[in-house]
């Protein structure tokens, strides 16, 4: 094969998705520190953040921040924890059934709302204290995916997340 078809196949495989997934948690940061508000629906607004984040109008590329589910069981064991309540991530939507990191760099609704995967979102400092010593590193690489808003909405509890052309 020649460059130009390894890089049309490649694009072809990047761009199929087994299954749409689904929304699993929501939640809310009101203020830096403060803990994280578990909701059953989020209002989006475009280029902004979600009505009551603490990011609402801050940098459009972190408007929504998001967690893939099957990723917190594997943060679990890493940290030597039983379970982890998906509050303490301090992200805003957790997600299953669709690998987040296939979303960085392409649009993607959740039910209403088109965002944008604009890249990975790392651990902070504040996991070492939320998970106990080692935290931050149990957390890398399975930080999720940051997004801005493209086209605002309401995203509730069990919406299907599903790649946009």
């Amino acid at each position: 094969m020649n460059r130009f078809s390894d890089r049309s196949l490649l694009g072809a495989l990047m761009s199929r998705f087994p299954r749409d997934g689904r929304v699993d948690w929501l939640g809310v940061r009101p203020a830096r520190d403060a803990p994280v508000v578990p909701r059953d629906a989020v209002e989006a607004i475009a280029e902004k953040g979600l009505v009551g984040d603490r990011y609402a109008g801050g940098s459009g590329k972190r408007g929504v921040t998001l967690l893939q589910a099957e990723h917190i069981p594997v943060i679990a064991q890493l940290a030597g924890l039983d379970a982890i309540d998906p509050s303490v991530f301090r992200r805003n939507v957790v997600v299953s059934g669709i690998p987040l990191i296939a979303l960085k760099g392409r649009r993607f609704r959740i039910g209403d709302v088109l965002l944008e995967g604009t890249g990975p979102c790392d651990p902070c400092s504040k996991m070492e204290v939320a998970l106990g010593e080692g935290g931050y590193n149990a957390m890398r690489g399975h930080g999720g995916l940051c997004a801005r808003i493209v086209e605002g909405g309401t995203i509730r509890l069990g919406d299907a997340v599903m790649a946009v052309d």
